[in-house]
């Protein structure tokens, strides 16, 4: 029997450059197109303009005694200084260190000391979160030493915290002494010659990290996973020859740059063929995003499948012209297939493709193809991506299992994270002996490689002794007519261990019972899957970039049902 293991190899090879080689090549062929539009911010540069304002903030970096290794965290939602920051910290070889802009004090405090951040780029704020506030808060010597020569007790590594407004792109008011402003880092500039980027340049290495990435974070305190040019830069590559992009094409983006899921396959996506990237507001909007593409003649929009759902759902989806698109990438989630049946027809994207991964891998491990049969398209994560190795282990033995069987998903190759910034033992816990990343989540693959994703490793429930996975509940009752988004978790149970609890949104104007989706279950799905408990909720809490917290949920519902509230969150 044919064992659950895949190996592809690819026509076009690996790129063998550095982040900066490969983006120097391609804004030389594509000087005089557009790169980068940001409609909230009202700015638009061309390849030629982007590849300047790159190199000018690489020298301030380096004016300010920043260089290769040297960590730089960014604090912010989705602008043009991000993406700048992006590139040129990679023009000279220093990790740009992600922070979620959802995150408060105590979370910040420890992504700056697990990082070891030594500069902190951050906007004035964003809706109810005062990042300057939060910074004062947590660093008092923000308020009384000059930027220059801050010192901070409870972060020695840090020595430069630099502000700046997406909104007032000019702008040099210093709330207080001890912050730098976007403006004083591009006045460093002047002090640096050009050709010290080019030196630099040439002793970069495609092995030296250049990103720390926090995983998601939806359990306990987030990882810092480390990657490197030639995890990140090929993992873009790759998923826009997959997805056929080319200079012609413009991307929607309304995921989270802060996440791999917008740095990677949205950034470095576009700038790693000479697309233009659309940033349609600073966080997502779905009224934002279907304007943006009507407006710029989007080709491509990206999103988890929470995103499409309120796309979809919006009151005003039917006025917009959404023609012009053609593809995208929808992952960070399970894809139900109802959903991918409705991008494609009513949003237009009938080259839509699901994707799979995770912060460890870079992140894209699998994606659909637009070739594929439409039954693979709707109902797997697609085939692992060229020059990458996956298998799928007994959870128990280790041992690879036949060809349809569940178990742990397992990669190997270039895309494979160097590991957690100082963790060697969660590391070794991740990645074994033999190179595997052990992912955590179970799926099955069948002959011809296709893989489908059954669950997460903890959230699979175990019904008095049946292993249940909740992602084909969720797929079976996302199927009702009148469900527009549906969560399956396991809650304790003194007789079973566990019992499935499902939480349904129903879409606009809908009502049901518990009895009714039931009822729709029965006869489907095996009896001991039906959910025990049905709760219809208006909104699921989530992350920043869409994925569903079902540890939150858990906590949620047993707490209600402590209080005896056992009908609705």
């Amino acid at each position: 029997m044919a064992k659950s293991y895949c190996h592809r190899g690819g026509a076009i090879p690996l790129l063998g450059a550095t982040i900066p080689g490969h983006f120097a090549d391609v804004a030389q062929r594509f000087a005089e197109r557009e790169a980068l539009v940001s409609l909230p911010q009202g700015r638009r540069l061309t390849y030629a303009s982007l590849s300047q304002a790159v190199d000018r903030l690489a020298c301030g970096l380096l004016g300010l005694d920043f260089g290769k290794g040297d960590r730089i965290g960014i604090w912010a939602t989705n602008n043009i200084e991000w993406l700048l920051l992006q590139m040129a910290t990679a023009r000279i070889g220093a990790i740009l260190v992600n922070i979620n802009p959802a995150y408060r004090v105590r979370e910040l405090a420890y992504a700056l000391k697990r990082s070891e951040v030594q500069g902190l780029f951050v906007i004035p704020s964003f809706r109810s979160s005062d990042y300057v506030a939060m910074l004062l808060e947590l660093i008092p010597e923000l308020d009384r030493e000059a930027g220059a020569g801050l010192e901070c007790a409870e972060f020695p590594q840090l020595r430069r915290v630099v502000l700046y407004d997406p909104a007032r792109p000019g702008d040099t008011a210093r709330p207080h002494a001890g912050f730098t402003v976007w403006q004083e880092v591009l006045a460093a500039a002047y002090g640096i010659l050009p050709e010290s980027l080019d030196e630099i340049g040439a002793s970069l290495d495609i092995d030296d990290p250049i990103n720390i990435q926090y995983t998601s974070g939806t359990t306990g305190f987030p990882k810092a996973v480390v990657l490197t040019h030639h995890n990140i830069l090929n993992n873009a590559y790759f998923a826009a020859q997959a997805m056929h992009f080319t200079e012609a094409d413009r991307l929607c983006v309304p995921v989270p740059f802060y996440h791999c899921f917008g740095m990677v396959l949205a950034n470095l996506l576009c700038l790693s063929v000479g697309a233009c990237e659309v940033i349609p507001s600073d966080h997502f909007d779905p009224l934002a995003a279907l304007q943006a593409v009507e407006q710029e003649r989007c080709t491509a929009i990206h999103g988890v499948p929470t995103m499409f759902i309120a796309e979809l759902e919006h009151p005003r989806f039917g006025e917009f012209d959404l023609t012009s698109l053609r593809t995208g990438i929808m992952a960070g989630a399970p894809c139900p297939p109802p959903l991918m049946r409705r991008v494609i027809g009513e949003m237009h994207c009938s080259e839509i493709l699901i994707g799979y991964g995770e912060t460890e891998a870079s992140p894209l491990t699998h994606l659909t193809s637009r070739d594929d049969s439409f039954e693979h398209r709707i109902e797997t994560v697609g085939t692992n991506l060229p020059h990458q190795e996956v298998k799928v282990v007994h959870l128990d033995s280790g041992s690879t299992v036949p060809t349809g069987e569940v178990g742990e998903i397992c990669f190997r190759g270039h895309h494979v994270m160097k590991g957690y910034y100082g963790d060697a033992e969660a590391t070794r816990k991740t990645i074994d002996a033999n190179g595997w990343l052990h992912s955590g989540d179970l799926g099955t693959m069948d002959a011809d490689g296709y893989m489908r994703i059954t669950g997460r490793l903890k959230e699979m429930i175990i019904r008095g002794g049946e292993n249940i996975y909740p992602r084909e509940i969720e797929d079976f009752i996302f199927t009702h007519p009148k469900v527009a988004q549906v969560a399956v978790f396991g809650i304790p149970d003194e007789f079973y261990g566990e019992e499935v609890m499902a939480w349904i949104q129903l879409r606009a104007g809908q009502s049901a019972s518990e009895e009714e989706m039931r009822e729709f279950c029965r006869g489907n799905i095996a009896h001991f899957k039906i959910p025990r408990w049905i709760w219809f909720v208006e909104e699921f809490p989530t992350t920043v970039t869409g994925k569903l917290q079902k540890f939150r949920m858990r906590e949620i519902a047993l707490e209600k049902m402590g209080q005896g509230l056992t009908g609705h969150a």
